[in-house]
């Protein structure tokens, strides 16, 4: 894992495939979307969240979410996406990423994106089950 990322403890990496380019020969903004959402669901997996999510109905919903890109991906590429939790409240959470091109070197997208807990049974926000919190917490070394 890079130096970039070492306050992010769950990174996972993804190859940059030709068809990921746009018309303007960089990677198309909705991938960036994708790979975000690809390590969102990487540390739900961690803490637990899904299997929660399968046997209450509790789950993960998201928000909102917003990109800041740095600097332009090409084919060909790796890229190394981290996700961290730097706030947490009673019902949600706001998760940070970033996405460093391996070919660049450098950090070329910054995100952030807003998770609710939601009760997909009854279709109404919860309170974030104690469980995944305390998971959250110790993933995160209790720095929230």
């Amino acid at each position: 894992m890079s130096d970039k990322l070492k306050d992010y403890p769950v990174n996972i990496e993804i190859p940059v495939l030709w068809g990921h380019m746009d018309a303007f020969q960089h990677l198309n903004n909705v991938i960036f979307f994708r790979f975000f959402e690809s390590v969102r669901i990487a540390y739900f997996e961690k803490v637990g969240f899904l299997k929660v999510m399968e046997s209450t109905g509790v789950g993960p919903i998201l928000a909102s979410t917003s990109c800041k890109y740095i600097n332009p991906i090409t084919y060909p590429d790796t890229v190394i996406i981290g996700a961290r939790i730097k706030e947490i409240e009673e019902d949600r959470f706001r998760m940070e990423y970033k996405l460093l091109s391996k070919k660049l070197g450098k950090i070329s997208a910054t995100a952030t994106a807003l998770v609710v807990s939601y009760d997909y049974n009854k279709n109404k926000k919860i309170k974030l089950p104690d469980k995944i919190r305390k998971k959250i917490l110790d993933l995160e070394r209790k720095s929230l």
